[in-house]
């Protein structure tokens, strides 16, 4: 079993919930997660703290915002991932 399914973290949790392995949904639910995105200024926050975590430089808010930019980020490429296989199997079934 694979350990991100079986961690008790957010990551985990939203990976089970979302089921990325799954695709069930109809075509118009996929192609509107796949159009979800963070915002340009989440993006650049996120992007700065993980430029910033190497040097060791983040405040322990930061890193907790951090921790929570790539909790929401990993759920997005679940949700993601569910939805382009959704697409896939709904083309093959034509």
């Amino acid at each position: 079993m694979n350990a991100v399914m079986t961690e008790n973290s957010a990551v985990g949790v939203w990976h089970r919930t979302i089921q990325p392995e799954t695709g069930d949904l109809p075509p118009a639910e996929a192609r509107a997660i796949l159009r979800l995105k963070l915002s340009a200024a989440d993006q650049d926050r996120a992007d700065a703290l993980a430029g910033k975590a190497p040097l060791g430089t983040l405040t322990h808010q930061e890193e907790h915002e951090l921790e929570d930019y790539l909790s929401v980020s990993s759920a997005l490429e679940f949700m993601k991932s569910k939805a382009r296989l959704s697409l896939r199997r709904a083309e093959a079934h034509g």
